[in-house]
């Protein structure tokens, strides 16, 4: 089979399997069953009394242990949430109402994690001229990554700030495209986007400082510049009011629900960094918890592509007799074992990105796919710098492929572009690898799905 027919073939497949997976979670998930669902649920039902000015004396906190999160994902519950309840009046049909906001933030998560898709394949239209790509590549690595189905399920920050930076990216892109030669509408619209990441989740914050490091890659430095100030000076117009009415009520910008510690890596102890080999093979045998205690990698590898807290494809409410507790973790263990070959190719692409960077050899040097290698450094790095000043030493608890899901979109994107750079070298070897990355989906598809 040719590769336009193999990939065009392929590409329609992904697309029908992934619209079932998203349909199919819409029915059988319920979001309450989600990271800190209850707290998340409490901000909905209490968001106009937390933000409409004389509306309440109370802080924030008092309404929600997650009052330091921004409020732009809980607008649009929120919004149906009270249409319902101005409709409705008994108890019994307040509960009704929990039911329906909980339905439509889902569903219209769903739709923000579709357009997603829909700008990272705009952007490589753009990025490959669509010479050389049909986007198969960049589907094929999104649709593997069990992290985004658990993600858009929940009532969270983090599908805005996958949807956000879709469109930012394209954006970024275009602009590098025209050297910057910018309107006052593209400042704007700029602006907004950087406005619209920072009231969607604080992990967004750490897209922003690869913005001014990608400038030294720029010809017009100038304009970059001045481009970029502008932008975020809309987007600090547009966002700042919530962290403002932070540090009014809690006396800082970044008020959090836990005590932090002076930055020390002494905050985590050693297994934290480094696992032991029984956590190692667990990983491989059975990557659910309580295993693993506090363990960054072997908890973010389990939980990017199964469910090591048991918030989705197995209930977590009672981790002794749990629904599918035992079945599900040799399931589990099968997945990140097949996984492998992604891990080790995300790695590739990341090290060979590296050495076409420094070599010169590739057109990957450019300053936007500079900005995405920057970006993934940061939130690694943000993302640590949290789990040491905040450590949850038991359990780990707030070690969570979701919170990272950002790096893991930015990671997708240059590895995209490295399947390409071996398509165009080695056919066979590319044939192998997306067939490869196919089998492995569909052995994964039921950690995608929801089974509570």
């Amino acid at each position: 089979m040719k590769f336009k027919n193999y990939e065009k073939v392929i590409f329609y497949i992904l697309i029908l399997f992934v619209s079932f997976i998203l349909v199919f979670n819409i029915f059988n998930y319920d979001p309450i069953q989600g990271y800190d669902a209850e707290a998340h649920h409490e901000y909905i039902n209490n968001f106009f009394s937390m933000f409409i000015p004389g509306k309440s004396d109370s802080l924030t906190s008092s309404f929600t242990r997650e009052y330091f999160s921004p409020p732009l994902p809980y607008f649009v519950p929120a919004t149906i949430g009270a249409i319902c309840r101005d409709i409705l009046t008994s108890s019994v049909d307040f509960d009704r109402c929990k039911e329906i906001y909980s339905l439509f933030g889902q569903v219209f998560q769903t739709f923000l994690y579709i357009f997603s898709i829909y700008f990272y394949l705009l952007s490589f239209k753009k990025l490959y001229k669509n010479k050389i790509t049909t986007n198969f590549e960049i589907l094929l690595l999104f649709s593997l990554l069990t992290v985004n189905y658990k993600t858009i399920s929940m009532i969270r920050g983090e599908a805005y700030i996958i949807f956000f930076l879709s469109i930012f990216l394209y954006k970024l892109l275009n602009m590098f495209e025209v050297s910057f030669d910018y309107t006052k509408l593209d400042i704007l619209f700029f602006g907004l986007l950087i406005g619209g990441l920072a009231l969607s989740r604080q992990w967004a914050f750490l897209l922003f400082p690869g913005l001014y490091i990608a400038g030294i890659f720029v010809s017009n430095k100038p304009q970059y510049f001045k481009f970029m100030s502008y932008s975020f000076i809309i987007g600090f117009i547009f966002s700042s009011w919530f962290y403002f009415d932070l540090y009014i009520q809690y006396g800082t910008f970044t008020s959090f629900n836990a005590d932090q510690l002076p930055f020390s890596f002494s905050n985590q102890p050693k297994s934290f960094y480094l696992p032991d080999i029984q956590s190692i093979n667990l990983v491989f045998t059975k990557p659910i918890r309580p295993n693993f205690s506090n363990q960054f990698l072997p908890i973010l590898y389990s939980d990017l592509w199964g469910d090591y807290w048991g918030y989705f494809s197995f209930t977590s409410r009672s981790l002794d007799t749990g629904r599918n507790q035992l079945l599900i973790g040799d399931y589990l263990a099968r997945v990140n074992t097949v996984s492998v070959f992604l891990l080790f190719f995300f790695l590739y692409s990341i090290v060979s990105f590296v050495f076409d960077f420094i070599k010169k050899k590739s057109d990957s040097k450019d300053g936007f796919s500079f900005y995405i290698f920057i970006s993934i450094i940061f939130s690694l790095l943000g993302y640590l710098w949290f789990l040491i000043k905040y450590p949850e030493l038991k359990t780990g608890d707030t070690i969570k492929a979701t919170y990272l899901i950002q790096m893991f979109h930015l990671i997708v994107f240059i590895s995209a572009q490295q399947l390409i750079k071996i398509k165009n070298l080695n056919p066979k070897l590319y044939k192998f690898i997306t067939s490869t990355f196919i089998f492995i989906f569909f052995h994964n598809l039921s950690a995608m799905l929801s089974h509570f």
